[in-house]
Order: C-alpha cells, then sequence, then structure tokens
C-alpha cells in the first residue's frame, strides 16, 4: 500500500506533541512564564489600585506685595461759581473777558446805576435833618419845653433815616459785581448792553488750583482707600500728575453702587483742564500673597474658585483663593497659608480628604 506524504505529516505533529507534553513544560494563559517577566494587566491593575493616587507638587510661600487699585474718572475744577447780579440793571462795562484770570474782589460787571445815587443823596440829606430834629429837641427836653415822648419820637425817626441810607448805599454797591473767588473768566460772559435780572449771570469763574480727579470706586474695594493716600493719576491729554484722597464718599450711588472718591492734585499753572478723562493708580497697603499659574485653579462642588494642596498626611485639601491682580508671571492670589504643597497637576482627578502620592516638582511645571 502506498503511503501518502499527509499520513507522514499528521504522525510527525501527533510524535511532536506527544514530546513536548513528555518534558513537563507549558504556559498557563494569563501568567507569567519566568521570575522576571512583566507581570499580566489584571495584577499590574491590582495594584496600581492599591497604591494612593500621584500627583505633581510644588511648595510656594507667600510673598509680600502691594497690589494697585485702578479709577477711571475724570477732572473737576475745586470750585466752579456762577456770578449772579444782586440787582437788576444794564450792562454799562465788563471789566474783564473769558480767559482772563482774576482774583478774589476784581470788578467783573458794572450795571448802570440810574437813580441810585440821586435815592443815595437824598436818603443822606434826610438823616441830616433827622439828626438835626433830633438834636434841638433833646436841648428843648433838657430844658422842659418839650416833652420826652417827642425826643423819643425823633431818635425812631432818626434811626429809620440812617437805615435808609445804608440801604440805598448797599443798593448802589450792588451795580458793581465782584469776583467772590480767584480763578479764571469762563465762557460765555455777559456782553454790555445786556439788561440783567436779579440773579442774571454776569460771568463764571472757574478755581482750578487745586483740580480734582473724580472717580467710582466699588463697594467691594472702597474699604482699602484711606484719606491722604498718595495716587498716581494719568491724563488723557498725556502727562501724569501726582496727588492725594481728600474725599471718600459715605453713601453709594444707588444704580451703580459705588462711592465717589476725589484725589486733589496741584495745578498751580491752570495745565490740567476740567473735564479731562484720568486714570488714577492707588498703591494699597502691603499684603502677604502667593503668585501662581491661572492653571493650577480650580472650582469645588460648591463652584467656589481655589486651588487643591497636599497636606503633611499627603491629603488633598481644597483652598478658597481671592484673585488679587495678575502680571506677565501669573496670577496673585490671597486667603492661602504663608506655605502651602500646590497641587500643580491631577488637581482634577483627586478629592478633598484623598490620600495620595505627592511628587515634588520644579516651578515650571506650574505654567
Amino acid at each position: 500500500m502506498k503511503i501518502r506524504f499527509s499520513h507522514v505529516l499528521a504522525v510527525g505533529i501527533v510524535a511532536g506533541v506527544a514530546g513536548w507534553m513528555w518534558t513537563g513544560s507549558f504556559v498557563a494563559g494569563g501568567m507569567a512564564d519566568s521570575e522576571n517577566a512583566t507581570p499580566p494587566p489584571s495584577q499590574r491593575a491590582e495594584e496600581a489600585a492599591a497604591k494612593p493616587f500621584r500627583v505633581a507638587v510644588r511648595e510656594i510661600t507667600a510673598q509680600p506685595r502691594r497690589s494697585i487699585l485702578v479709577i477711571r474718572g475724570r477732572t473737576e475744577a475745586d470750585a466752579k461759581v456762577e456770578v449772579r447780579a444782586e440787582t437788576s440793571g444794564r450792562v454799562a462795562e465788563r471789566r474783564v473777558k473769558e480767559g482772563d484770570r482774576v482774583a478774589k474782589d476784581d470788578v467783573l460787571c458794572v450795571l448802570d446805576k440810574g437813580a441810585r445815587e440821586a435815592k443815595v443823596l437824598d436818603a443822606r440829606a434826610q438823616l441830616a435833618q433827622a439828626e438835626l430834629d433830633f438834636t434841638a429837641a433833646t436841648q428843648l427836653n433838657e430844658k422842659g419845653f418839650t416833652a420826652q415822648t417827642r425826643v423819643a419820637a425823633l431818635k425812631a425817626a432818626m434811626d429809620a433815616a440812617t437805615a435808609r441810607l445804608e440801604e440805598e448805599k448797599l443798593e448802589l454797591s450792588r451795580t458793581i459785581i465782584k469776583a467772590p473767588i480767584p480763578g479764571i473768566i469762563e465762557s460765555p460772559m455777559v456782553s454790555t448792553g445786556t439788561v440783567l435780572a436779579v440773579g442774571g449771570v454776569c460771568a463764571t469763574i472757574i478755581d482750578a488750583d487745586p483740580v480734582l480727579a473724580i472717580g467710582q470706586v466699588s463697594e467691594r474695594d472702597v474699604s482699602k482707600l484711606e484719606i491722604g493716600q498718595n495716587a498716581d493719576v494719568e491724563l488723557v491729554t498725556g502727562g501724569n500728575a501726582t496727588g492725594k484722597i481728600r474725599y471718600i464718599g459715605t453713601a453709594s450711588d444707588p444704580a451703580t453702587r459705588t462711592f465717589r472718591v476725589e484725589i486733589e492734585i496741584e495745578n498751580k499753572d491752570g495745565a490740567i483742564r476740567d473735564g479731562v478723562t484720568t486714570t488714577a493708580r492707588v498703591p494699597l497697603r502691603e499684603e502677604s500673597a502667593h503668585l501662581l499659574s491661572s492653571g493650577v485653579l480650580t472650582l469645588n462642588d460648591a463652584g467656589t474658585l481655589g486651588i487643591r494642596a497636599v497636606d503633611e498626611q499627603n491629603r488633598v485639601a481644597f483652598h478658597p483663593v481671592t484673585v488679587l491682580g495678575g502680571d506677565e508671571d501669573g496670577l496673585w492670589v490671597g486667603g492661602l497659608p504663608d506655605t502651602v504643597r500646590l497641587i500643580v497637576t491631577g488637581q482634577d482627578y483627586v478629592t478633598d480628604g484623598q490620600t495620595v502620592e505627592p511628587v515634588a516638582t520644579m516651578a515650571g511645571a506650574a505654567q
């Protein structure tokens, strides 16, 4: 009988398997075949679950920092007075013009005196007559030729004449309108020939020395300011000035919930104009703060902004923070202990109170 090749191949395979089984060497599925072999996935998963979660940490220490509060606003003259007429009359003379600098009590406008001078002369004459009558009655009374009641009546008449004279003189003086404060004449100003009624504006005077930089501060920041604090003021027109806080509002604006702040700036040369947009920077009190990257900030379950750190027992702890400001190096935050082991990698994969394995990193790892 002819032997086929397939029969020979089958016999060879059977003989090979029998020989391998006779040696006793075999590999069980899912188990290492030597002591130094890599453990199977199931074993590695069990070992990983038994170990604490590894996080990258960096120790940060508080640094002294003086933050800057920015106040945006505008300039305003220290005083702005509309000089009004106290009597009616036609403007007969205008002694100044728009833009002139005036001192206190300088004459601004002169009104037509009309019959006022004549009334003063009439009142003076009546007073002189009343004085003569009173003197004569007094002498007669001393001799017993007139009653004391007549002397009293003439005394009253003389006092009335004196009061009328003073009134007429005051009315005449009101035709000369003077500057109540020093400053610069603002446009527009009344023209010669205009008839002013009582209360009509002759001129407007602006006293811009000192000038005020006025802005609004939020209710969160107003407690950081104090009267007398220095401020650097930048003008939108160019240039800078230095001033001091002279007023902090005690009541907020109901619409914006902000407080008025006035910064007084010396302006002897009048270079700073009224109504110019300003940006004031006020250095605040020095405080301890931490500088860190914005990437390490996280939120807790309540939505509070903060960071996660590792305590001495390698447990995760959440610390809320307050952002104080930022620069090119990162964010300045407050509210942390002086020294803290900050989690810079893995903070979003751990929970408060969880024990972890901290791995120290260099400062750059926080970026």
